[in-house]
């Protein structure tokens, strides 16, 4: 799970509460020092923690719980909406025919996430177009052809033309009939002035409706000055956070982000193309607490059986009657293995996060 470590600190602190006979003001400090050791260690900055935790301390003592609501979930509901409200800037990514393009300095994941973006668009059945306007990057063009083969979606490029707003021009005209078109634009090692100019050059020509700045999350809370240098710079509308899944810095860019009035839009969880989810605070600080994210997994479950309603309506005759074969079992976990990492599916069950450090979820995976 993304931020495993960050988590399983936060579910240690509520299982404090949870264990307690009574609520009082001692155990409401003992659990803020907690939360503010499981923030710390996940590279939040220090004064967000020091904010966030006065806000729990102050509602968890002040606050009496309604009626019908026991003082321990309603402590527990204070931490959870204030570590939504820590992390919560507006709506993801939305889902409607649009044109993205697609900024960040070299190595962030930018052209990765590009194909992963068009993955998400084309599995909602949005027909997506890919324009390919890295032209320094000797091998940009390659790489986003073959995640481009890889999802099912065309790619526009013009290999040895450096005319990069021409390059766009010709490639929105190609894609006029696409309901998403994403611009894969070059990389620079750092926020020069002539990259500026060329992401300017390329919005005046496309006319994008968002502007999304790629990041690797590993940069920790240096990814909220590099958001704002960016937005400063070209008008970011949103930020997509890359490698979460290999970082303990994870959540110190979330949060960083966060603050700079720039909605983070997705979250890279993986190297596999699925490996990348629209981000929302009620639902992330739902996972990390343990408290799964039952829509999502419906989500998944009717992603995983589509097209085999017919044949999962007979399977399901079939196990009324008594008469469920080998087959019969065998296609039912095809189906639940295109749901999914194993992993990523416990997590979203309610209470499953805490068998994590009991199943060996690789070789699950790899059985199943």
């Amino acid at each position: 799970m993304v931020l495993e470590g960050l988590g399983k600190s936060l579910r240690n602190a509520l299982d404090r509460i949870k264990g307690a006979t009574s609520i009082d003001e001692q155990l409401i400090k003992d659990v803020v020092k907690d939360l503010q050791r499981a923030l710390l260690q996940a590279d939040v900055n220090v004064q967000l923690v020091l904010t966030l935790t006065k806000k729990i301390e102050e509602r968890a003592l002040g606050e009496k719980p309604p009626a019908g609501k026991s003082a321990k979930d309603h402590v527990m509901k204070i931490i959870y909406e204030e570590l939504v409200n820590l992390l919560d800037n507006g709506e993801g990514l939305r889902m409607k025919p649009q044109t993205i393009m697609m900024v960040g300095l070299y190595g962030q994941g930018k052209t990765t996430s590009t194909g992963k973006l068009a993955f998400l668009f084309n599995k909602k059945g949005f027909k997506v177009g890919l324009i390919a306007a890295d032209v320094y990057r000797p091998a940009a063009y390659d790489q986003l052809c073959q995640l481009g083969e890889k999802v099912g979606v065309e790619v526009y490029g013009e290999p040895g033309v450096s005319d990069t707003p021409g390059i766009v021009q010709r490639g929105m005209e190609h894609f006029k009939d696409k309901k998403v078109v994403i611009i894969d634009t070059s990389g620079r090692h750092a926020l020069e002035d002539d990259l500026i100019q060329e992401i300017k050059d390329i919005a005046r020509v496309a006319q994008p409706d968002e502007r999304f700045l790629v990041l690797d999350s590993q940069v920790g809370q240096q990814a909220g000055p590099q958001a704002e240098a960016f937005h400063n710079a070209v008008g970011v509308t949103g930020v997509i956070l890359t490698k979460m899944d290999g970082t303990a810095k994870g959540g110190g860019a979330i949060s960083a982000v966060s603050k700079t009035n720039a909605r983070i839009v997705c979250l890279g969880v993986g190297e596999h193309i699925r490996d990348f989810e629209s981000f929302d605070a009620n639902k992330f600080i739902s996972r990390l607490l343990g408290m799964g994210d039952l829509s999502s997994l419906v989500e998944m479950a009717r992603e995983g059986y589509e097209g085999q309603e017919e044949q999962m309506e007979e399977t399901g005759k079939k196990m009324l009657s008594g008469k469920f074969t080998l087959r019969d079992m065998y296609q039912q976990m095809q189906a639940m293995n295109k749901m999914g990492p194993l992993k990523k599916i416990m997590s979203l069950i309610p209470g499953m996060s805490k068998m994590e450090d009991k199943i060996d979820f690789e070789e699950s995976q790899e059985r199943l």
